[in-house]
């Protein structure tokens, strides 16, 4: 029982990684598709050309699904009533908001 509760720990901190760093995921997501087509593509017949058209398609829809899922994501945090956006981004922002402007 004690593993499980390990192994569930690291699943939830891959999970909150994944929800503060969506545009991360998404873009190695594409970028992984990108490279995983064009070596599966590559030991095909066939012309470069097309290959390489084939693996952007590929990369392009894996993309597009882990978008959707990232706004599945997004949608469900919200309605859990999870961070809201000034709560996440206020790390960012700084803490004295008294701006002295010098001319």
């Amino acid at each position: 029982m004690a593993e499980s509760t390990g192994v569930k720990s690291k699943i939830e901190s891959l999970r909150e990684w994944v929800v503060e760093n969506k545009l991360r995921t998404v873009g190695g997501l594409w970028a992984s598709g990108v490279i995983g087509s064009l070596a599966y593509n590559w030991s095909q017949p066939g012309k470069a050309s097309v290959k390489i058209i084939h693996a952007r398609l590929h990369a392009q829809a894996l993309t597009l699904a882990a978008l959707a899922g990232a706004a599945v994501v997004e949608y469900y945090e919200h309605k859990a009533g999870g961070k809201t956006s000034a709560d996440r981004y206020a790390k960012f922002l700084p803490l004295d908001t008294s701006y002295s402007h010098k001319d």
